[in-house]
């Protein structure tokens, strides 16, 4: 039975595998308008739950910053209208979701202090989106709960196999899901760098932004067991991005992208 669990994680591997915008292997197996309609779901059901900034000014400044840095999504993920909504939370947080959907909580906007740092935020969410990082996730889940179902039904109710299923599982969130987690972190945020960089919005604020995130965040889980990595390991990847973003930044302020979004 343990070996079918093994076989069934292999067959879906083969089954699901592409590619994301940087080049890394993925497991995708929801079909990408299911992932969508997810997606529209959740968004809905956040704005009934969460009220939402009448402040023009605020929605004025976000709109400006988000429709320029989507307005840089490459041809191949196709043009859609972006639903751009300020929620007021203290959290200092934003969020994409599949099918043209953007939140920012009215707490970034104490945190990113700038439209550059908060380019950096959106771009780094929409990454998410572009690199199909919701079915990706969706997708280990199953297979990983699938497999220790089959585990599970495999140990029956001998208790050194009950042992084994319960180490397993904990190797399963340590080992697989929260690495997992934070490798489409770091994806998202050399994503969004680009993406903020080719819509004119300078690149280097990007690292002063998580250096404004470290300062906020207070005690932090060590990296190995957090969905996040850690901002420093997040600023280095960043500062070895730059080689990549700088050119971009430098490109699009030559062909007259110089954002002015203001607060």
């Amino acid at each position: 039975m343990l070996r079918s669990a093994f076989t069934l994680c292999l067959l879906a591997t083969l089954a699901g595998c592409s590619t994301s915008p940087l080049g890394r292997q993925q497991l995708k197996l929801m079909p990408d308008a299911e992932v969508q309609q997810m997606g529209l779901q959740s968004f809905n059901q956040m704005k009934k739950d969460t009220p939402i900034s009448n402040d023009k000014k605020q929605n004025t400044y976000v709109s400006c910053v988000a429709q320029k840095v989507v307005a840089e999504i490459p041809s191949q993920y196709g043009k859609q209208a972006w639903e751009i909504v300020v929620f007021k939370s203290d959290d200092a947080n934003a969020f994409a979701l599949p099918g043209g959907k953007i939140g920012v909580y009215t707490g970034l906007l104490k945190v990113a202090k700038n439209q550059d740092q908060l380019a950096a935020v959106i771009g780094h969410e929409v990454g998410h989106v572009l690199a199909g990082h919701s079915n990706e996730r969706l997708s280990t889940q199953y297979v990983t709960q699938a497999g220790l179902s089959i585990a599970s039904a495999a140990a029956g109710t001998n208790q050194n196999s009950q042992q084994m299923l319960q180490l397993l599982g904990v190797g399963a969130q340590y080992g697989v899901i929260l690495p997992f987690s934070r490798t489409q972190e770091s994806e998202a945020d050399l994503i969004g760098l680009d993406l903020m960089a080719s819509a004119g919005f300078n690149p280097e604020q990007s690292i002063s932004l998580w250096q404004n995130m470290s300062k906020e965040g207070g005690a932090t889980p060590p990296e190995l067991l957090s969905t996040h990595p850690a901002p420093a390991h997040r600023i280095d990847n960043l500062r070895a991005r730059l080689g990549v973003a700088t050119p971009l930044y430098q490109q699009a302020r030559a062909q007259g992208k110089q954002p002015n979004c203001k607060i």
